[in-house]
């Protein structure tokens, strides 16, 4: 048996965005390594049999970033976008699926931010004008409505973004032109979906840019491509996304994700863009992705507890079937030519690309990641809150180890979110890393509190406004009961996460003094200021206020803090940390800032960094 190695961890190739042909014949996906080799991401584009018969191949290959594989309607070509001409700037290329060179269709100095290839052979683009001058990062222009009311008709436009919004474009490929579609003013134009017969584009906008200070009010219009002409299909929910277009004898359909009215917080629903009526309401499950099937009908995946579930509408009952029940998480849907591909993953096998029919079997494409390594067993946990609501999680234990050689060091890690979910997946990345943590000798407990995905609106609408109190609550009572059963040593609790995790794991050691150790990635540690200074300003002020934030109660740590955190985070920004740093003084802790990097750690680096770091805390402290 191998050793896992951080190295390992970081360098894996990890598939993304599998698009199935319209004719059913072919899967295309993305692959890369999930840390970046250097300052930059490089992926690539792979292509195989959907029936999986040959191993697929890799496609045009650079290195750059490719993405966002998307087929012609006629299965004859692979659109996709690329900085293989210019590092950090995409273009829209195309590529016979047989292989060839790539052909580059555009060369805008803003670069391209999306598409939608129509069937008449045209492709619709989402882009910057090209002619509007990137404003100085320096200078930060910010209207209230009531401002611009009352301003004067000619003033000069102002983003409240260093960037200017995205617009919509139609681009002949043949002739290499391109002209605007349709008139939104200064809003910004932030996905567009082309109905299949070409007759009508769906697209979604902000009143902004950006998403700070947490104004960004969605639209939702329909466009023709031939006239530019809009219909104005009214507000649609918050945080409206993934449009997507199905039929039944009626007509066509537009289906689009968005949060379930009427709070900023809460689960996920499907909404009909006629009316904006939820398709979901009163499921007791979590809608993740839409798709549509290639024969007109929608298709979309439910994470269902700790596993997933591809579920088809039927118009006339106005319900989602299940088609097909996977252990473990799916994600990245898409379907065509009565086949679907999604990226599936269990406690045993790490991502990979599967297709097949919508009720299964899936067939994996490609041979299977990181073998001959022995890895910790991973058991699903069920249990009850104080308050007798159902939760679920997993336990992972260190490799060749039973419940028999317990107690263990436990670790706990909480997700972000907190609308997120543990799923019976492979536990292995560079902070989300169960498996990582079990091969130094520590067991891994993975907790769903209440406010996560999986178990419906309500489930996760319970902690608007009170975070850090009944989540943390359910995050003990799984701790106790782990430690009733022998599997933790009371006296060796450390606790991590990141973001949403990442407050509660420092809420945590605020309230008690139980854990050994704590790790603090990206965490909120004033909620007040993250509304005011974060992207998700009304959202986080829906969230909690002074009296959940942890700045409030930091001198109650006695508990030795790991703090990490990217020095470009606009989601949560590094003040945060800042905060949680200064607070703690001369008390044990590190504190980390990684450069170049957001929310998220992307370079390879920095992800060995905090994979070696964040076990060596966790194993020094808890030894």
């Amino acid at each position: 048996m191998g050793e896992l190695t951080a190295e390992a961890v970081v360098d894996r190739m990890v598939p993304r965005e599998p698009r199935v042909s319209p004719d059913g014949r072919w899967v295309v996906f993305v692959n890369g390594p999930a840390g970046y080799p250097g300052e930059r991401p490089v992926s690539g584009l792979w292509v195989g049999p959907a029936d999986g018969s040959e191993l697929p191949r890799h496609l045009a290959p650079s290195a750059a970033e490719d993405r966002e594989p998307r087929w012609s309607p006629d299965s004859s070509w692979v659109y996709f976008l690329s900085d293989r001409a210019e590092r950090g700037k995409r273009q829209l290329y195309r590529v016979d699926p047989d292989g060839g060179e790539p052909e580059e269709l555009t060369d805008r100095r803003a670069g391209v931010t999306g598409y939608a290839p129509m069937p008449d052979g045209s492709v619709v683009l989402v882009a910057p004008e090209e002619k509007a001058a990137a404003a100085d990062p320096r200078v930060r222009v910010v209207r209230s409505p009531s401002a611009v009311a009352a301003g004067p008709a000619d003033a000069p436009s102002m983003w409240d973004t260093v960037d200017p919004p995205d617009r919509l474009w139609l681009l002949d490929p043949r002739t290499r032109t391109v002209h605007p579609l349709g008139d939104f003013g200064a809003r910004h134009v932030v996905e567009a979906a082309a109905r299949p017969d070409g007759h009508t584009v769906a697209v979604l906008t902000w009143s902004v840019a950006d998403r700070e200070p947490g104004r960004f009010d969605p639209g939702l219009d329909l466009v023709d491509p031939a006239t530019g002409a809009r219909q104005d299909l009214g507000v649609p929910a918050h945080e409206a996304g993934s449009l997507t277009w199905w039929r039944d004898d009626a007509g066509w359909h537009l289906a689009y994700l968005g949060v379930t009215p009427p709070g900023l917080i809460g689960g996920n629903a499907i909404f009909d863009a006629d009316g904006h009526r939820n398709l979901t309401a009163g499921m007791s499950v979590c809608p993740i992705e839409l798709a549509a099937s290639g024969d007109g009908s929608l298709l979309a995946l439910f994470a269902e507890g700790l596993d997933t579930t591809i579920r088809r509408l039927d118009p006339a009952a106005g319900t989602f079937t299940e088609l097909l029940l996977a252990t473990g998480s799916l994600h990245d849907l898409s379907a065509g030519g009565g086949r679907v591909a999604v990226v599936g993953s269990t406690a045993t096998e790490p991502d990979a690309v599967h297709c097949g029919p919508p009720g299964g079997p899936l067939t994996r494409l490609g041979e299977p990641p990181l073998r001959g390594i022995r890895w910790g067993s991973q058991e699903r946990l069920s249990y009850r809150a104080e308050d007798g609501l159902e939760l679920d999680g997993l336990l992972v234990l260190p490799p060749g180890r039973t419940r028999a050689d317990g107690p263990f060091p436990l670790v706990t890690l909480v997700h972000g979110g907190p609308y997120d979910r543990w799923a019976d997946r492979f536990q292995l990345n560079w902070f989300r890393c169960g498996q990582w943590l079990a091969a130094a000798g520590l067991a891994v407990f993975l907790p769903n509190m209440r406010g996560g995905m999986g178990h419906g609106h309500a489930f996760a609408a319970s902690v608007a406004g009170d975070v850090g109190g009944a989540e943390f609550t359910d995050l003990l009572t799984g701790i106790d009961l782990l430690v009733e059963a022998g599997v933790a040593d009371e006296e060796r609790l450390g606790i991590g996460g990141g973001s949403h995790g990442g407050f509660v794991a420092a809420w945590a050691v605020t309230q008690t003094d139980r854990f050994q150790a704590a790790v603090v990635n990206a965490g909120v540690i004033d909620w007040p200021l993250l509304a005011a200074t974060g992207e998700h300003g009304r959202f986080d002020a829906a969230l909690g206020g002074r009296e959940n934030s942890p700045i409030e109660y930091a001198a109650n740590i006695r508990t030795p803090v790991l703090i990490l955190h990217g020095e470009g985070d606009t989601n949560v920004p590094l003040s945060q940390a800042e905060l949680l740093h200064h607070a703690l003084g001369d008390r044990p802790h590190e504190f980390v800032v990684y450069p170049r990097e957001n929310h998220s750690l992307r370079e390879r680096a920095h992800q060995l960094d905090c994979l070696h770091r964040t076990r060596a805390w966790f194993s020094h402290l808890l030894a």
